[in-house]
C-alpha cells in the first residue's frame, strides 16, 4: 500500500516537473519575443535626447516603486506571521 503511494507521489512529481518545465520554456520564448520587438522600436525610433533630470526622475521612480513594492510585500508577510489573518478570517456571523 506504501509502495503505490510513494509511486504515485512520485509519477505526480514528474508530471509537475513536465509542466513547469514547459512553463518555462514558454516564458522565456516570450521575454524573448518582447526583447526582440522593443529592441527593434528602439533601433526604428533611435535614442532619445532626454535631458540628465529626467534620466534621474526615471530612476527615482523606479527605486521608489521598488521600495514601496518591496515594503508592502514586507507587511504582507510580517502580517501573516503575526496572527493577525488569522483573526481576520474568521467568519462571525452572530
Amino acid at each position: 500500500m506504501l509502495a503505490l503511494a510513494i509511486r504515485d507521489a512520485l509519477l505526480h512529481i514528474k508530471r509537475m516537473r513536465t509542466v513547469m518545465t514547459l512553463v518555462v520554456v514558454a516564458l522565456m520564448a516570450l521575454l524573448c519575443a518582447s526583447l526582440y520587438y522593443a529592441y527593434g522600436i528602439w533601433t526604428t525610433l533611435g535614442a532619445a535626447d532626454l535631458p540628465g533630470w529626467m534620466y534621474a526622475a526615471m530612476i527615482g521612480g523606479v527605486l521608489f516603486s521598488l521600495l514601496v513594492g518591496g515594503g508592502l510585500m514586507a507587511l504582507v508577510f510580517y502580517s501573516a506571521r503575526a496572527g493577525y489573518d488569522d483573526r481576520a478570517s474568521h467568519n462571525d456571523n452572530s
